[in-house]
């Protein structure tokens, strides 16, 4: 098998949930996702901005990222 420099890509298959959420998030949603559309002059349909915003929370969730980090050199 070659060496390549780029690892193989990982899964990109789109995976489609549905949540029920309470009339107080959708309400900050709708305020978020209008304080977006002043900020960047564009309007973003707020289900594409949830997937953003969740990845951005776990991201900046410094203990799951090293709890994940570990796991995951726990497996290699």
């Amino acid at each position: 098998m070659a060496n390549l420099k780029l690892a193989k890509l990982p899964d990109r298959t789109p995976v489609k949930l549905s949540i029920t959420i309470t009339p107080e998030l959708q309400n900050a949603l709708r305020e978020y996702a209008a304080l977006y559309a002043q900020a960047y002059e564009t309007e973003e349909p707020i289900v594409e901005l949830i997937p953003a915003m969740l990845a951005a929370f776990l991201e900046s969730d410094r203990n799951f990222v090293r709890a994940r980090e570990a796991a995951q050199r726990g497996r290699t």
